[in-house]
């Protein structure tokens, strides 16, 4: 039998959860309520985990929720503990799929506990404020999150929430029943699972790759590097779903150091080091940033700049803001415990950064690979390739070495 787990308040959310949890029983599968409330009610005597084992595995106890009046600490610590407890669950085999219902901030702590979980556990959130500007994108994330807006809100079991209710229990039981991600080693998969970084401006190059790779065999799974996928990226490196990485858009390093808008982050590019697979590196958009319009200095005002689109524009990344992210490039990939390759094109980083662009400049470049060359130590090597990276003869480069390195 599948396990469901719920997460709700039952403190403001009682008779919907109970009605949730009846619903999943009657389809057929086996749902545990874990209860994440911060206040009490006598609704809270129907949780399978209750709001005192939450917050025992968050480092505290109910007692001390209660009598604190910190939202934000108790929030945190019976995040913690549901996370923890449903991460257990799944390690454990007994999880199958997870369901929350709430508000603004029941989504928000439900959906922190989804996250807590590997990529490919079933994930569903029915969230009344969904559609809220700015919310969906909080309570999604990274996370691989299918989120419902209830439209009403969750307050009374009427027919018009019974049918969302419904629609969901019945939605995440489906999921359910697709068969897991394998969990196992290497060895037992049939298909080497390459992952690969991508954006507009190397598409050319990332699409002949993927071609070429997937005809010889291997499953190439695309991100897009614009500080959101590439972050996903990392945390799914760590899950073990990847064998290599080709890295061919690794310009949320530099954005994290200024604050653009690509940045993934301050572990972005050091997942494949420690997970122990090879991986290569190229350098697209690493000579492009990207701080918020409403950030700008009269520095950033003053810089050549390429207009991707009336929303985006990348500005060119100054001498020092170059040397800075070599030096910080060669930290990660020193870190590194398999084979790593950085393959650099000598004619642009990528179409934005072609010959005739305002943007090209291949002194300033040399800047980055030079300081780059001094820092790495032996064993990583540095290939330029005489090309644009979205030239075929770069993309050519990066397919030879990817066959010699994922075998």
């Amino acid at each position: 039998m599948k396990t469901i787990l719920i997460v709700s308040t039952l403190d403001t959310k009682g008779s919907e959860t109970y009605y949730l949890r009846d619903k999943i029983e009657k389809i057929g599968a086996k749902p545990l309520i874990l209860d994440i409330s911060m206040r009490m009610s006598g609704d809270m005597k129907g949780g399978d985990i209750t709001p005192d084992d939450v917050a025992h595995a968050g480092g505290s106890s109910f007692e001390e929720i209660l009598a604190s009046k910190e939202r934000a600490k108790n929030t945190a610590i019976m995040t913690k503990g549901a996370s923890l407890i449903a991460l257990d669950m799944w390690k454990k085999d007994n999880l199958s799929g997870v369901i929350g219902i709430g508000g603004s901030t029941g989504s928000l702590m439900a959906t922190d506990v989804m996250r807590a979980l590997p990529f490919g556990v079933p994930k569903l959130m029915i969230s009344s404020t969904a559609a809220l500007p700015g919310m969906s994108t909080r309570y999604i994330d990274i996370g691989d999150i299918a989120l419902m807006h209830s439209v009403v809100e969750i307050s009374g079991v009427s027919d018009i929430l019974k049918n969302v209710m419904d629609r969901a229990a019945y939605a995440v039981c489906a999921m359910a029943d697709a068969v897991p991600l394998a969990r196992g080693e290497k060895k037992e998969r049939k298909k080497n699972v390459i992952a690969l970084t991508m954006l507009g401006p190397c598409e050319k190059c990332a699409s002949s790759v993927r071609q070429e790779l997937e005809a010889r065999g291997y499953q190439v799974i695309g991100f897009s590097a614009a500080g959101i996928g590439d972050r996903a990226m990392e945390a799914m490196v760590e899950q073990g779903l990847f064998d290599g990485v080709v890295d061919l858009a690794p310009g949320a390093v530099i954005e994290h150091l200024i604050g653009g808008m690509r940045d993934a982050g301050p572990n972005r590019m050091e997942a494949a080091g420690k997970a122990g697979i090879p991986q290569i590196i190229s350098t697209c958009g690493v000579n492009h940033i990207t701080p918020p319009k409403s950030k700008y200095t009269d520095d950033h005002k003053s810089r050549r700049k390429y207009d991707l689109d009336r929303f985006r524009t990348w500005l060119r990344a100054s001498p020092d803001e170059l040397k800075m992210a070599a030096g910080v490039f060669a930290q990660k990939l020193n870190n590194a415990e398999a084979p790593v390759k950085v393959v650099i094109p000598s004619k642009g980083w990528s179409s934005v950064d072609a010959p005739g662009s305002t943007t090209h400049d291949p002194v300033e470049d040399k800047v980055f690979s030079d300081e780059l060359r001094k820092g790495l130590k032996p064993g990583i090597e540095i290939l330029e390739i005489d090309a644009n990276m979205e030239e075929p003869l770069f993309a050519k480069a990066i397919i030879d070495i990817s066959l010699g390195m994922f075998k």
